[in-house]
C-alpha cells in the first residue's frame, strides 16, 4: 500500500469498491463515485465530515483510484485535507484499514464509501469517547434484518455478540443492524487483523476484538444511513432524499413519533404474555408499521410489563419476546425505532414476585413516564406525535403526555374501562389508525380549515352523516383548528342519547333510536346560556349497548363553541338562532364505511349473519333519512376528494 502526505487523519473512508452491481448506472466508475442526487456519494460523505468538524480525511482506495484522486485532489476545494492510502492488492476491509493505521489518529471515524448518511458525526464520536470503548458501532433498525448483520447489546449498550447473515433458522434477534459506521481506538486494531491476507471488519475484526475481551459499544439512533450499492437501493435512497426522510430523522430538529402499545395493538392480546412463542402479529400490523417507517415517523413501543415484577418473566426473557416481535415485523419489512417497557407493578402479594419492582412509579401507563423518557432520548416533539393503543390506560398516558390519542377496537378496545376520558380519535385497527395519522389527518385539516374560519362567530356546529363516515374525526380536527385560532370548543356526541339496546328495535327508523327530545332540551339550554355551564355528557357503551356509568365532563363558557356530532345531528330542531349555527355533512366512500361497520360489529361479537341483518336494516331505515338531512347543510366534506 502506498500513501500520500504525512498528516494524521481523524476520518478514514473505505473507498476501494468496484461498484460491479451498479455498472448499469455508473459504467466503469468506482462505487464511491456513483452519483446520488447529482454528485458522487463520496462527496456527500466528505461534505458531511466537514460540516461536523472532521476535516482530515484518509481515503482508502484501490479500484480506479485515479478517478477519485483526480476529482477530489488534496481536498482543499471541499474545505478538507485528503490523504490517499492506495491498496496495491485487495486485503478486505479489515486488511485495508490495518495497513492504513499509520495515517490515522489515536481515535478516528471509519465510513464505508457506498453508504449515503445524514448523521450527526460529532454526537456519535462524542458518545464513543464517553463510552471509553475500543470501538463504537453505529446501530439502527432496518426493514430487512433477516439478511443483515445483527448486533446484540445489553441495556447499557455494551456489545455482547455479533450475528452475521445468514441467521440460523428459528433464531430471533433484536433488529439492531450494523450500519457500517464506526468510531475506533487505533491501538486496538493491530492484534485483531492479520498482517497478510484478506479479512473483513464485521466478520473477522469485531468478533476477534470480543474474543480478546476488548469492549465494543453500540450506538443506537434513528438517523438516516443506507447502503446504495445496487440500482434498487440507489433509487430508494434518492426517493428518500426527495421526500425529506433523512431530514425528518436527523438531530437538526425535533422528530415526530407514534407511541405504540404492544399487546392488543401490535400482537394478539394474551393475558400476562410470558413466552416468545405467544407473540402473533395482528393482521395488517406489519404494513402499518412500515407505513410509519416510510413516513419518517418514529415507531416507539411503550408497554407495561408487570410480568417482570410478578416474577413470571426475567428482563432477559422479555428481550427474547421483543426479539421475536422485531423478527416478525422484519419479515414484513417493518421495524420499531425504540422499545420502552415498565417492569413495575404497585400491587404486592404474588408468589415469586420481585419486591424491588413492586412500587408506584412514573413509567407505568397511565403515567406518561415512558413517553417522556423517549421524547428526551430521541428528541421527539409532543406536538404532532401520537399515542395509539387498545386500553384506556394508553389513552390517559397520551393525554397526560400531551400527544394526540387514538383508541383501537382491537385487543381490549377500551373495555378495560379503568380510566375515563374520550380519546381524540378511534380506529378499527392499527392499519386504519396509521392511514389516518400519515394521510387522513393532514387531508382533513386542509378540508376543514375554511369551515373552522367560518365557525368563529358561531355558537354551535352540527356535524351529521351516516354511521362510520368520520363525523367524530371531523369534530376533533375542527376542535384542533379552532384552538389554533384561539377558540375553545367542546365535542358532544349524540350517541350519549341513544336508547338502550333493549328499548329499541331495528327497522323503526333512525330517529327512534335516540332520545332526541332529551338531547335537544339539554343542548339548547347550554347553547343559550348567559353564564358558564358545568355539563355532564352521557357516554354510550357500544359493547353493552347501554349508557356507561361514567360521563364526559365539560365546563362550557359563553364564548365557547359546541360541536355536536352524530348520525341525526342535522335532523335536530334549532338549538340556537340559525345565524349562530353551522351545519356540516360528512360523506365517506360507501365501501370504506361498510367495511368499518362490519369490522366494528365483528369486534363486538356479532356473527356474519347478524352483521348482515343489521346492515340491511340500517340501509332501509337510516340511509334515506340521513342523506335527506344533508340538504340543510351549509358545508359538505367528502373524504374521497
Amino acid at each position: 500500500m502506498t500513501s500520500s502526505p504525512t498528516f494524521l487523519c481523524n476520518v478514514a473512508i473505505l473507498a476501494g469498491g468496484q461498484g460491479t452491481r451498479l455498472a448499469s448506472r455508473s459504467g466503469a466508475l468506482p462505487k464511491p463515485m456513483v452519483p446520488v442526487m447529482g454528485k458522487p456519494v463520496l462527496q456527500h460523505q466528505i461534505e458531511l465530515c466537514r460540516r461536523h468538524g472532521f476535516t482530515d480525511i484518509a481515503l482508502l482506495v484501490h479500484h480506479r483510484h485515479e478517478t477519485i484522486s483526480d476529482f477530489f485532489g488534496d481536498g482543499s476545494r471541499f474545505g478538507v485535507r485528503i490523504r490517499y492510502a492506495v491498496e496495491d492488492a485487495p486485503r478486505g476491509t479489515s486488511g485495508a484499514l490495518r495497513d492504513a493505521l499509520h495515517a490515522l489518529k489515536p481515535q478516528f471515524l471509519l465510513l464505508y464509501g457506498d453508504t449515503y448518511l445524514d448523521i450527526d458525526l460529532r454526537r456519535f464520536f462524542g458518545a464513543h469517547l464517553a463510552s471509553d470503548a475500543n470501538a463504537t458501532l453505529f446501530l439502527h433498525p432496518n426493514d430487512h434484518p433477516y439478511d443483515s448483520d445483527l448486533v446484540d447489546i445489553d441495556d447499557q449498550g455494551q456489545v455482547r455478540g455479533i450475528h452475521p447473515y445468514p441467521h440460523p433458522e428459528g433464531q430471533h434477534l433484536r433488529n439492531l443492524v450494523n450500519a457500517a459506521l464506526y468510531a475506533i481506538r487505533n491501538e486496538s486494531l493491530t492484534s485483531v487483523t492479520p498482517e497478510a491476507g484478506k479479512a473483513d471488519i464485521a466478520k473477522h475484526m469485531f468478533p476477534a476484538m470480543l474474543a480478546q475481551g476488548l469492549r465494543l459499544h453500540g450506538y443506537v439512533t434513528p438517523e438516516y444511513i443506507k447502503d446504495m450499492g445496487t440500482p434498487d437501493r440507489l433509487d430508494k435512497v434518492e426517493r428518500d432524499i426527495e421526500v425529506g426522510l433523512p431530514e425528518r430523522l436527523s438531530w437538526r430538529g425535533l422528530r415526530k413519533a407514534v407511541f405504540l402499545d404492544r399487546d392488543g395493538t401490535l400482537n394478539r392480546e394474551v393475558n400476562h404474555l410470558k413466552s416468545p412463542d405467544q407473540i402473533e402479529l395482528l393482521p395488517g400490523v406489519g404494513e402499518a408499521v412500515r407505513q410509519l417507517n416510510r413516513a419518517g415517523l418514529l415507531a416507539v413501543l411503550t408497554t407495561n410489563q408487570p410480568v417482570i415484577a410478578r416474577g413470571d418473566v426475567t428482563i432477559e426473557e422479555l428481550h427474547q419476546i421483543h426479539a421475536r416481535l422485531e423478527s416478525l415485523l422484519g419479515t414484513q419489512r417493518a421495524y420499531l425505532d425504540a422499545i420502552y417497557y415498565c417492569p413495575h407493578h404497585p400491587d404486592r402479594g404474588f408468589e415469586g414476585e420481585v419486591p424491588a419492582l413492586k412500587i408506584v412509579c412514573d413509567c407505568r401507563k397511565p403515567a406518561p413516564g415512558m413517553i417522556e423518557q423517549a421524547s428526551r432520548d430521541l428528541a421527539i416533539s409532543r406536538e404532532g406525535s401520537w399515542m395509539v393503543g387498545d386500553t384506556t390506560a394508553d389513552i390517559e398516558a397520551g393525554r397526560r403526555a400531551g400527544v394526540r390519542t387514538m383508541l383501537l377496537h382491537t385487543g381490549y378496545g377500551g373495555q378495560d374501562a379503568k380510566h375515563t376520558g374520550r380519546p381524540d380519535y378511534v380506529a378499527t385497527n392499527l392499519a386504519e389508525a396509521v392511514q389516518w395519522i400519515t394521510v387522513g389527518h393532514a387531508r382533513a385539516r386542509r378540508q376543514l380549515a375554511p369551515i373552522a374560519l367560518a365557525a368563529l362567530d358561531r355558537r354551535v356546529i352540527l356535524i351529521g352523516g351516516l354511521a362510520r363516515s368520520g363525523k367524530s374525526s371531523a369534530a376533533q380536527v375542527l376542535k384542533e383548528l379552532l384552538a389554533v385560532l384561539g377558540k375553545h370548543a367542546h365535542i358532544v356526541s349524540l350517541d350519549g342519547w341513544l336508547k338502550p339496546g333493549s328499548e329499541r328495535a331495528e327497522g323503526t327508523g333512525v330517529l327512534n333510536r335516540y332520545n332526541l327530545a332529551a338531547a335537544v332540551s339539554r343542548l339548547a339550554e347550554i347553547a343559550g346560556a348567559t353564564q358558564r355551564v358545568e355539563f355532564e355528557e352521557p357516554v354510550y357503551d357500544r359493547f353493552t349497548r347501554t349508557i356507561a356509568s361514567h360521563s364526559e365532563r365539560h365546563s362550557v363558557g359563553t364564548d365557547d363553541l359546541l360541536i355536536i356530532e352524530g348520525v341525526p345531528a342535522l335532523c335536530l330542531p334549532a338549538l340556537t338562532p340559525p345565524a349562530r349555527t353551522l351545519r356540516l355533512f360528512i360523506n365517506e366512500s360507501e365501501d370504506i364505511r361498510l367495511k368499518r361497520l362490519k369490522d366494528d360489529y365483528t369486534a363486538r361479537g356479532y356473527t356474519e349473519e347478524q352483521t348482515t341483518e343489521v346492515l340491511n336494516s340500517r340501509a332501509s331505515d337510516e340511509t334515506a333519512t340521513i342523506r335527506r338531512s344533508a340538504e340543510s347543510a351549509e358545508h359538505m366534506i367528502d373524504w374521497e376528494k
